[in-house]
């Protein structure tokens, strides 16, 4: 009985041995075998043509952004705000029988810090940078990081609020400066690529892609701007960085996104370069922009307009409104006049008014062609200071 047992565990031992021995005795060494699935290596992949393309465009991507990124510098704002501590604050009791939003009186007199980011663009080695108005409007502390994690206070030239534009300046070595290429916004047509450099939600020169989804893209605002937009992805922090061409030009600075949802949905809006140019310039000499102002209020033409006013078509902006001793007044025009053209520019909406307008400089006189009652006129006005 017990030669049997022997023989059986014999038996098993030689089995266990012959199955770990089998792969190496037929296959050979465990990796070079045929059971073995070995990955090439230094087999390059051939492009087909039309890779080729891809990787021509992936590498002025990579171009763009190598050079670029050196001129966008991140901005962190700090101010000191007062808030009252109550007692009874956050408490649910009191909360439950007078509302969360109860007035409570007395308390402490707290200060509390409030912080907010935003980029900005470098135009200049004498420290000259270019950002939103309001990312750093009424701020006490600005600081500004270069790519290269060098930090600099900043200090405030002028600002815009009609334009949404701020000019700052820092102490810091030309080495470390490097400037932007400001492209002409004149020249960008729907369709060119658009790419976003800034600090979404302090990601600092975070890079997105996109293309230009309209130009001129008035009405959104009192600026009389019209904006760039763009899908290339911008979020919160992005405000005051630049919106480049393929070339790694500036064409536009970000300033805003239309969203529900306060994230990226695919619309956002620049202010063109040639626009900020302007302001720039203005705020560098005189640390303010004195906007021109004709002091008329503007409506789009109605179809019930056209047969009162004896219009041909729906291009141009009906005056509603014309603020007296202006120099709309001044010059003689009336409400229910149809502004048709003001300079050397025509007017299909009330936006171009104001566009070409804002565009003046403040003293100047200009053209500007009416009709009135069916009849063409024409009257000069001399621009002034807007009041607000």
């Amino acid at each position: 009985m017990r030669n049997k047992t022997k023989i059986y565990v014999l038996m098993a031992v030689c089995i266990l041995i012959g199955t770990v021995l089998s792969p190496i005795v037929f296959y050979g060494k465990k990796d070079t075998g045929p059971m073995y699935l070995q990955a090439e290596t230094n087999t390059p992949v051939k492009d087909t043509p039309a890779k080729a393309q891809a990787v021509a465009l992936e590498n002025a991507f990579q171009d763009v952004f190598d050079t670029v990124s050196q001129s966008v510098v991140s901005i962190s704002t700090e101010k000191t705000v007062k808030i009252k501590n109550h007692p009874l604050t956050n408490d649910p009791l009191f909360d439950h029988f007078f509302g969360g939003n109860a007035p409570r009186q007395g308390g402490q007199e707290l200060k509390q810090k409030q912080r907010g980011l935003g980029s900005g663009i470098i135009l200049n080695d004498d420290g000259y940078i270019l950002t939103n108005e309001h990312v750093v409007s009424d701020m006490d502390k600005l600081t500004v990081k270069l790519k290269n994690k060098k930090t600099y206070e900043a200090k405030l030239i002028g600002s815009d609020k009609t334009i949404d534009l701020a000019l700052l300046k820092i102490k810091a070595s030309a080495v470390d400066l490097k400037p932007v290429s400001l492209g002409d916004s004149s020249k960008v047509k729907v369709g060119n690529w658009a790419i976003a450099i800034g600090a979404p939600h302090g990601l600092e020169h975070s890079f997105t892609v996109g293309v230009v989804s309209a130009i001129a893209r008035g009405g959104i605002d009192s600026s009389g701007l019209g904006y760039i937009q763009t899908d290339a992805a911008i979020n919160h922090g992005n405000s005051g960085g630049p919106l480049l061409n393929i070339h790694g030009e500036v064409i536009g600075i970000n300033r805003m996104i239309v969203s529900p949802s306060g994230g990226s949905i695919g619309i956002g809006l620049t202010i063109p370069i040639n626009d900020a140019k302007r302001v720039f310039e203005e705020l560098k000499n005189n640390g303010k922009v004195k906007h021109a102002w004709l002091g008329v209020g503007l409506e789009p033409i109605m179809e019930e307009d056209m047969k009162e006013l004896k219009l041909s078509d729906s291009k141009g902006a009906v005056v509603r409104e014309v603020k007296k001793d202006s120099p709309a007044d001044q010059a003689g025009i009336k409400i229910m006049d149809v502004i048709v053209r003001v300079g050397e520019k025509d007017v299909e909406t009330r936006e171009d008014v104001i566009e070409a307008v804002l565009g003046t400089r403040v003293g100047k006189k200009i053209d500007v062609r009416l009709i009135r009652k069916g009849s063409p006129l024409k009257v000069t006005v001399t621009t002034a200071e807007r009041p607000y």
